[in-house]
């Protein structure tokens, strides 16, 4: 025990500030990062040890000690801050105060605020999902804020050359990138004709009596889900341009074939698909099919879409009820003449005992446990990096080691003939 102290002594503190402390996606964050402490063959055991974790968001009670009590191994080094981050002065003061060294941002905070901040101070930022609250604030980018968020992002990012970041590093964003590259690498005298982001989550409560009316229901943030499914349209990217169809997210469906996995996707807005579609002159987009019942309460709103906002919303969590079904997440790489999936399923009934956390929420969390393990182990270098880009940097990128930590089991294979592009595996839906 001595011999790990004086070693974690030369090491300098690592002080990390997480925003967003409260919400489901810090609880299975904060679940990894409560293992990884304890376990000394975990690549951040070592910085772990040396580090006080700051917990920030404007509804954290700084008296309460339920994060202490959830996550033990952490507990010495946990401090709940109250903090609204639209005050970005009391943001830095607290950055500079608690001399924090890294970032990772799982809040609702704009992301060109939170980076400028870092930036300023030199801090390293990772998070999840790219966040704009003017875009949100415009009722005339109805239809399009993605594409909105993501044009001004890359107006302004080069302007970041004092902090080192990777963003979007979350279950789709992150996490698909690297499996594209990975069946990419698998095939190199080989050009796609599409890359697919493919998911299906089945999650859901097993005791109907439990399901409430007038209430949606997702394995995550519901607003944000909805934000990709009824307020915005159906989003592809091919030879690098975004396309939209200006239709109803859920009026249409799009074959998905994974060896004998089958289902039909609704095409939806995603970060990864304008990054990954700038990779090559390909077809790209994100084909997510959820439960069937919250599929069938949205269908059966097409009319008139805005009136599931005034519902209820619910985070399906085997807190509250036990949870049938698995979240599956891949990529389909479309050939001539074949197709070459990779993916990965988890099912909350084997995450929830072992995490406190249903499968969603931890699959994105094994993407920010990457993101963060690479800003605090490999050489990334100053400025904000995509995750596909600093896999294609050449540089020493452990990003793929550090994800098959936790996200243990994935499944390849092909399918022997093609479905096409998208347009051949449409069905409009009755």
């Amino acid at each position: 025990m001595n011999k790990e102290m004086d070693a974690l002594m030369t090491i300098p503190p690592q002080n990390v500030t997480l925003l967003g402390s409260e919400g489901g996606l810090a609880q299975a964050v904060l679940a990894l990062l409560n293992r990884a402490i304890a376990d000394p063959d975990d690549p951040l055991y070592r910085k772990l040890r040396n580090s006080r974790l700051y917990l920030i968001d404007v509804r954290g009670d700084p008296s309460s000690f339920a994060h202490a009590a959830k996550y033990p191994n952490l507990a010495d080094r946990l401090e709940v801050r109250s903090l609204d981050l639209r005050n970005l002065e009391d943001f830095r003061q607290h950055l500079s105060a608690t001399r924090t060294t890294l970032v990772i941002d799982l809040s609702w905070a704009d992301t060109l605020q939170m980076l400028e901040c870092c930036n300023e101070l030199g801090i390293r930022y990772v998070n999840t999902a790219l966040e704009n609250t003017e875009v949100d604030e415009d009722p005339t980018l109805y239809g399009f804020p993605l594409t909105e968020r993501f044009e001004r992002f890359e107006d302004r990012r080069d302007e970041f050359d004092q902090v080192t970041a990777i963003v979007f590093s979350g279950m789709n964003p992150g996490i698909v990138q690297w499996m594209a590259l990975e069946l990419m690498d698998e095939n190199p005298g080989r050009v796609p004709r599409a890359c697919y982001i493919v998911e299906r989550d089945t999650s859901f409560y097993t005791d109907a009596s439990r399901i409430k009316p007038d209430t949606v229901y997702a394995s995550w943030s519901v607003e944000c889900f909805l934000d990709e499914a009824i307020l915005s349209y159906p989003m592809f990217v091919r030879d690098g341009i975004p396309h939209y169809f200006r239709e109803e997210v859920y009026s249409a469906e799009y074959l998905v074939r994974l060896g004998n996995e089958q289902f039909y996707g609704c095409l939806m807005p995603h970060e990864e698909v304008l990054t990954l579609g700038r990779l090559r002159d390909w077809e790209t987009g994100f084909l997510y099919r959820v439960s069937e019942h919250t599929t069938s309460q949205i269908r059966a709103h097409l009319d008139n879409v805005d009136v599931l906002w005034d519902w209820d919303e619910e985070v399906v969590s085997p807190s509250k009820g036990d949870v049938d079904g698995e979240d599956l997440v891949g990529v389909l790489l479309v050939y001539e003449d074949e197709e070459r999936y990779l993916y990965n399923a988890m099912s909350s009934k084997d995450i929830y005992p072992v995490y406190g956390t249903n499968a969603t929420y931890f699959q994105v969390a094994c993407g920010v446990y990457a993101a963060l393990a690479c800003l605090w182990l490999d050489p990334v270098p100053k400025g904000v990096h995509y995750v596909d880009e600093w896999l294609r940097s050449g540089s020493d990128c452990r990003y793929g080691e550090y994800v098959r930590r936790y996200m243990k089991r994935f499944e390849r294979g092909s399918n022997p003939t093609s479905d096409g592009l998208l347009a051949q595996r449409r069905r409009e839906v009755d």
